[in-house]
């Protein structure tokens, strides 16, 4: 009854609302505020400890899925080519 067009023109939009939503809600002003609590609640020095961790977390999680891509890819090739 629907298309695939239908479907991908729903989810786009769909996520441009989500995007809007998001964005919407905060503003520079909010921002400088949740910036200045943040400073305020960890101290100067606690920060670049939260960032370095938050860094590692990031990285931590790219790499598992880069190795979930690469896990999936190793194995589509073995069903191609047994």
């Amino acid at each position: 009854m629907f298309g695939d067009t239908y479907f991908i023109s729903l989810k786009s939009n769909l996520l441009t609302m989500i995007h809007a939503d998001l964005l919407g809600v905060l503003g520079t002003n909010e921002i400088i505020i949740i910036l200045i609590i943040v400073l305020l609640l960890f101290g100067g020095r606690k920060i670049p400890e939260l960032m370095r961790g938050l860094g590692k977390g990031v990285r931590e999680f790219n790499d598992a899925k880069t190795n979930v891509k690469r896990e999936i890819e190793e194995s589509a090739n073995d069903i191609k080519n047994p």
